[in-house]
């Protein structure tokens, strides 16, 4: 199971856990003490995979990777715009990333968030960082 946080195109956010999220998926599962949310991949802008479902809303992540983080080898900084301005500094595997939906790490070693879930269609636009 994953801790998950849906964040969808129209703000509504769910949190939970899920067990069948899969890139190549249109759907998962999110439970939660609410019940079992069906969520359509088409409809968020990311999931977030997290370290913890309260987090800290205080805290910003940093946009600035560290050098000797070793995630770096082999993955390609960039930046996601997405269409509600929101602006993330991400590794990714590969750019640009292939699929509807591709995931990415965030730079900030401290972050809440192990990884993400990006849906392509909430993004306004994606742009390498390094050379």
């Amino acid at each position: 199971m994953h801790q998950v946080v849906a964040r969808h195109i129209d703000g509504t956010i769910i949190k939970g856990s899920s067990h069948d999220v899969a890139p190549g998926k249109p759907v998962c599962h999110i439970k939660n003490e609410e019940g079992t949310h069906r969520i359509d991949f088409a409809d968020l802008k990311a999931l977030y995979f997290v370290k913890d479902l309260i987090g800290d809303p205080e805290r910003d992540d940093s946009q600035e990777p560290m050098e000797d983080d070793i995630r770096r080898r082999g993955s390609r900084l960039m930046e996601i715009i997405f269409m509600d301005d929101e602006r993330l500094v991400v590794l990714c595997n590969s750019f640009p990333p292939r699929g509807d939906r591709f995931f990415v790490l965030p730079v900030d070693l401290e972050s809440n968030n192990s990884r993400i879930l990006v849906n392509r269609g909430a993004v306004a636009a994606m742009n390498p960082l390094d050379a």
